[in-house]
């Protein structure tokens, strides 16, 4: 079942899993085997599912995960665990390089009280932002409270979502169980370490203009405080501080905004912002990708193009009718030869033919249009038509 991509297993009483189980079922993306009765999650169960993204065993009994249970799931994205008995979990097994995608580990509603702090501080950020403690029976101390303080200073959802459904017992009695998110006051003793300085958000961007052209760049983040400190990285003046810019063309806005006046093509390049928030030990980075762009070469306007088109043929008619090489009062033509009776005027279009002429062939000579003809009866008069 090399093809197999979903598998629904839940609510089937399976209490354990053969060796090489899955090996014809290497396909698998989603394993649903919630809702069973297992109670030890062996190392073996899922070897070869390098391509599982989806593991549910939530709702079984399970008290133990072996060490190397996730080993080799490097497409795993979400893992779920929770309503279990699970007392210890192995943390130190997922690293960076071995679950790159791993962005939620639901560890909720289980029996585990103590654990391993630095191994849980040194996870991925973004196991730390979709790991999910909610609903165990922790204790209280400041271990403990550093790491959700931290959490809860970046605002994961994990921490806003189940705010109360943390909660830990003081000096173990359950009887004496706080939520500690709400209830700081049990803690004011614990140092809280505030060097951790893990970046909130990265933003990217692009930016294309021209050259000559203003250019802004915000330094919008995650972060909230209104007393940040801002620093630019620029691909050609390197560091930019409020303090240190002595270039007219270059200004930095106390809100971390960048302004670049009449931009040129070698400002061109990648600029990142950094801005610091020194009281929480937070830092947020923008990024931006700016393109000056030579001005492109100016096409001729069509709006000239029609005016001169206009302007032209407006000469030419003038020309035409003020122009005119020969005018009819002024012209002479050649005289015809003389004809009995008769007026010609070269510049007219009709010719008027005397009434008494009667030679036929003489007029056949000399006729343009057919209709001109004089029209001759029977009797040899000529007859006119009435109008």
């Amino acid at each position: 079942m090399p093809r197999l991509e979903n598998l629904r297993m839940s609510h089937n009483q399976l209490n354990a899993l053969g060796q090489g189980v899955f090996n014809n079922a290497s396909g698998l993306r989603y394993l649903d085997l919630s809702s069973n009765k297992l109670h030890v999650v062996e190392q073996h169960y899922f070897q070869g599912l390098w391509r599982l993204e989806e593991l549910l065993l939530f709702n079984n009994k399970i008290t133990q995960v072996e060490a190397g249970t996730l080993s080799g799931l490097s497409s795993l994205k979400k893992a779920y665990f929770s309503l279990n008995q699970i007392t210890h979990f192995p943390f130190f097994t997922i690293q960076d390089h071995s679950h790159p995608f791993l962005t939620m580990l639901d560890l909720s509603s289980n029996r585990m009280s103590r654990l391993p702090w630095e191994d849980v501080k040194a996870l991925p950020g973004l196991v730390q932002r979709g790991l999910y403690l909610h609903n165990n029976s922790l204790i209280c101390d400041c271990s403990m409270y550093s790491v959700f303080w931290h959490w809860d200073l970046r605002g994961y959802d994990s921490l806003k979502d189940f705010t109360e459904e943390h909660t830990c017992s003081i000096y173990g009695d359950p009887r004496a169980s706080i939520q500690f998110l709400r209830h700081t006051r049990f803690f004011q003793n614990c140092t809280v370490e505030k060097a951790v300085s893990l970046p909130v958000t990265v933003l990217l961007s692009r930016v294309l203009v021209s050259e000559g052209e203003t250019v802004r760049l915000d330094c919008q983040t995650s972060l909230s405080s209104t007393d940040l400190s801002f620093t630019w990285l620029s691909p050609s003046k390197g560091y930019l501080t409020q303090a240190s810019i002595n270039d007219t063309l270059i200004s930095l806005f106390p809100n971390g905004t960048l302004e670049i006046e009449a931009a040129k093509v070698n400002d061109s390049g990648l600029y990142v912002c950094t801005a610091v928030d020194i009281e929480q030990a937070l830092n947020a980075t923008r990024e931006v990708n700016v393109t000056v762009l030579q001005p492109a070469a100016e096409s001729f306007n069509t709006g000239y193009t029609t005016l001169i088109g206009c302007v032209v043929t407006m000469v030419v008619i003038l020309m035409y009718l003020y122009l005119t090489p020969c005018r009819c009062s002024y012209c002479k033509q050649p005289t015809p030869p003389v004809i009995p009776n008769a007026t010609y005027d070269p510049c007219t279009l009709s010719s008027v033919f005397s009434p008494s002429l009667r030679d036929h062939p003489k007029m056949q000579a000399d006729k343009h249009v057919a209709f001109m003809d004089p029209m001759i009866n029977e009797d040899g008069t000529e007859w006119t038509p009435e109008s």
